[in-house]
């Protein structure tokens, strides 16, 4: 069997990679983190404390902050907006199973939330918000009360 130089060229080179990815580890997801009284979004560039009712944060790969949005709709449209071009590291919202709209809940994954959307419940910036819930139990009550349908992160539409 002969070998070409170019046939050797492109082994060494697939094992030159192959190698090159040993012993590196993937990259660990964040944790979330808490905004602080000067946290301030991403689009309003206004704190994150004037605002009621659940928030987002995106942690994008080169970034040392998350990304912060005083409302979960606002982090939607980034992350299926020009946030589909980075490399996202982690989604966080506040479940609304475990929290008032006055207070918001912990810091939940994102990505695996159910989302109560076309309800009457209005975000902090007057439009209709997107309400995270971990529990279906918790959803379901919410949109007895309030109205809206229940979706899951990948069957959200871009809001903008």
């Amino acid at each position: 069997m002969t070998v070409t130089t170019h046939t050797l060229s492109a082994l060494l080179l697939a094992l030159f990679f192959l190698l090159a990815g040993c012993g590196s580890q993937p990259e660990e997801k964040p944790l979330p983190q808490d905004f602080t009284r000067d946290t301030m979004g991403y689009y309003c560039s206004m704190a994150l404390v004037e605002h009621e009712g659940p928030k987002g944060q995106v942690h994008v790969a080169g970034e040392k902050e998350p990304l912060w949005f005083s409302n979960v709709r606002d982090a939607v449209t980034f992350l299926k907006g020009e946030g589909s071009t980075r490399r996202i590291r982690a989604f966080y919202v506040n479940d609304m199973s475990q929290a008032t709209w006055e207070k918001p809940g912990p810091w939940m994954d994102g990505f695996t939330a159910s989302f109560v959307v076309e309800s009457r419940q209005q975000s902090s910036m007057g439009e209709g918000e997107w309400v995270p819930f971990s529990q279906k139990q918790a959803a379901e009550t919410f949109i007895q009360q309030q109205g809206g349908r229940l979706l899951l992160f990948d069957k959200l539409p871009n809001p903008s």
